[in-house]
């Protein structure tokens, strides 16, 4: 389908867009297309966040910025929308991975302890974890994910 015609779609004509070129290794060409559907308010808040969080997840953090940094400079007037959705998802992005790296960290406490004799019903009592979470506690740590300073 031609790019003119996606564009006519109005609402969805955002999504559509970078669906169909998002495998480009440069969006910049699209730039034009999208900023003409920006502001002409085709697209609310939650298809800005989507299209954003797109972009991020199916290319680079880099090729992400570049995208942002361009998109602000010729919407000086969106600025601060695009800014303010793209800090939400960052933002979203690193409490995701801190929330991730606890539960790891947690896992690796709980791993240890269970290796040093701690009596896996107390631990079970006092984590709340289920019988299969406990199970998969016992086995042993794949290599990928073994900590160098520690002994297993």
């Amino acid at each position: 389908m031609p790019d003119d015609e996606i564009v006519q779609h109005r609402r969805v004509a955002l999504l559509e867009l970078i669906q169909k070129h998002i495998r480009q290794r440069d969006l910049m060409g699209l730039i034009d297309q999208l900023v003409i559907l920006l502001v002409t308010e085709c697209a609310n808040d939650s298809q800005i966040t989507a299209l954003l969080n797109y972009i991020l997840l199916t290319g680079d953090e880099a090729r992400f910025n570049e995208f942002i940094s361009e998109l602000t400079r010729r919407m000086p007037q969106q600025r601060e929308r695009i800014m303010t959705i793209a800090e939400r998802i960052h933002n979203d992005g690193w409490l995701l991975g801190m929330e991730k790296g606890k539960e790891e960290g947690e896992q690796r406490l709980l791993r240890l302890l269970l290796q040093n004799g701690a009596d896996p019903e107390w631990i079970q009592r006092y984590t709340g974890l289920s019988a299969k979470q406990m199970q998969a506690l016992e086995q042993p740590l794949p290599e990928s994910k073994r900590d160098p300073w520690i002994e297993y």
